[in-house]
């Protein structure tokens, strides 16, 4: 996969399998709709982000430097990097 840009935009710091949940670090500004691709040991895979989650309530924009819940399709590990794709 071919990426924009080589460098993160965010970290996998936990997932919650049950409800296929990833929580993300985000090092910029990202928006509901943003392409992103999840690349780690065993991850690879593209998707567009469809929702996230900020202490239980939607958000449209994560701001730097906050962990927010990112409906996933596939299962990520702790330690993934995210990117834009």
């Amino acid at each position: 996969m071919k990426l924009k840009k080589e460098k993160p935009i965010g970290n996998v710091t936990h997932f919650y399998g049950k409800i296929k949940v990833a929580i993300i670090k985000f090092n910029k500004p990202v928006k509901v709709g943003t392409d992103i691709v999840v690349r780690g040991a065993t991850t690879e895979f593209k998707q567009t982000i469809a929702s996230m989650q900020w202490d239980h309530e939607p958000i449209k924009i994560a701001k730097t430097g906050k962990e927010v819940g990112v409906k996933i399709k596939k299962k990520v590990h702790e330690g993934d990097r995210v990117y834009e794709a």
